[in-house]
């Protein structure tokens, strides 16, 4: 029995017939190394345990986390939770507990990655640095081990593990001004190649020296797969969300044709490249969800208190505090095609090719209009050709519109991609027909 298997037990026979109650647990390390100024300035590794547990007595919910995790501590933390439920309203929507269920065969883990020292974290780092020559670099490379538990009053229990590597780094000429990001991501340490995202950022930041301005308009683009990540996570937040959905605020209108018809959406963590287990925060059993197909918007993620609203099932996508944000999907792919970036580019004649989003919100949730800011790589593609760098500038923009009909021109090939909301996903580049631009970083 694993660490988290074990609290979740234990935080349940203290239950002891008092609530309907579900326990989750994790535990595992998470390490990081972190440089800066081209040097490794920082390894730190975190071994951690946390429970979390729902409790519902006469209809009345509480939940809550705790990272005290010896008998005494676990004790005292199932009294005060239930306590805590007694003094709430009734929550009328409580869909009740999951019964048992088989779970799918999903084992997102590899030992080496689990066990990765900060001298095969530092190889990376280095090969990225080095490939950069003279350049300024800086970013990360984490790697993570976790095990998973869940068990509830019903008699169901699950349990899952998982490893992920991830890296980010930026290589600049010159500071605030010239640089260039690369991201990676995957179950193994392994399949992480600095040198290949180190020539990447490299040669974006050489390009992006003297950016010049440009005036703000509507122009073709380019998205490099970091941004094309951004528009999915939020969309996935905020539009297939099926709380927000439910209370209208959510733009997806099921059954229409919202996308483009090359826009092909859907999360799946049974996917060999997905990351996560196969279970949700409900101990529902996750499967392919389809969201977008040929453009139709098809699906939503649910748990069980919006599956009980809407009358259907859950999809698998709980989350701890669902009750409050309610469900989204957290294992996004999107269909790409067989070009490359550089054969985007090719296809325009007047635009701008876009490395990375930043700061972005959302404006209204009905619309997905957004705002926020391009970095780290703007740059004019003229006559199918990139021929100048481009200040940041600030564009205001439907999320949807930007995928919808008519308006994808061409998807590069789909790749691991880590947005600046710090999800990661598999997404391709886009070349997209119309993309606003309100006005530059400062305006």
């Amino acid at each position: 029995m694993s660490v988290a298997d074990d609290l979740c037990a234990r935080a349940i026979e203290l239950v002891d017939g008092r609530a309907e109650a579900q326990a989750t647990a994790s535990a595992g390390r998470s390490s990081l190394t972190r440089f800066a100024n081209s040097f490794i300035h920082q390894n730190v590794a975190e071994d951690r345990a946390s429970l979390g547990l729902t409790v519902v007595v006469d209809g009345r919910l509480a939940s809550a986390s705790t990272t005290s995790i010896d008998d005494d501590g676990i004790r005292r933390f199932v009294d005060a939770t239930i306590e805590a439920a007694r003094l709430r309203p009734v929550d009328a929507d409580w869909p009740g507990l999951s019964g048992p269920a088989a779970m799918p065969s999903v084992d997102h883990y590899d030992e080496a990655t689990a066990v990765a020292s900060p001298t095969e974290r530092a190889a990376i780092v280095k090969a990225f640095v080095d490939a950069g020559g003279e350049l300024k670099a800086a970013g990360y490379c984490a790697t993570s081990n976790r095990d998973y538990g869940y068990a509830n009053t019903a008699g169901h229990t699950a349990s899952g593990r998982d490893t992920i590597a991830t890296f980010e780094g930026i290589h600049q000429l010159v500071p605030g001004v010239s640089a260039g990001l690369a991201t990676d991501a995957s179950v193994r340490l392994a399949d992480l190649d600095g040198a290949a995202a180190g020539a990447h950022a490299a040669a974006t930041a050489r390009a992006a020296a003297d950016p010049v301005e440009l005036e703000p308009g509507d122009y073709e683009v380019v998205l490099q797969p970091e941004c094309v990540a951004t528009l999915l996570v939020f969309l996935g937040f905020d539009s297939f969300n099926a709380k927000a959905h439910l209370e209208g605020e959510s733009c997806i209108q099921l059954g229409a044709v919202q996308f483009d018809p090359s826009v092909a959406i859907w999360d799946d963590v049974l996917d060999g490249r997905a990351v996560g287990i196969g279970y949700d925060a409900e101990g529902t059993p996750k499967r392919r969800v389809d969201l977008v197909t040929e453009g139709v918007s098809v699906g939503l993620a649910h748990d069980r208190r919006t599956a009980r609203k809407a009358g259907t099932e859950s999809t698998g996508h709980a989350i701890p505090g669902g009750e409050s944000w309610g469900a989204f999907p957290q294992n996004l792919f999107m269909a790409g095609g067989d070009a490359s970036v550089d054969d985007l580019i090719a296809g325009v004649e007047r635009g701008l090719l876009v490395s990375e989003l930043n700061y972005c919100r959302i404006l209204d949730t009905k619309t997905m209009v957004a705002t926020g800011l391009t970095r780290n790589g703007t740059f004019l593609i003229e006559n199918g050709a990139v021929t100048k760098p481009i200040r940041g500038l600030r564009f205001t923009q439907s999320f949807l519109g930007a995928l919808g009909p008519g308006n994808v021109r061409a998807l590069g090939a789909a790749r691991y991609a880590a947005s600046n909301e710090e999800e990661v996903l598999h997404v391709p580049s886009a070349h997209l027909g119309r993309w606003h631009f309100t006005g530059g970083a400062k305006g």
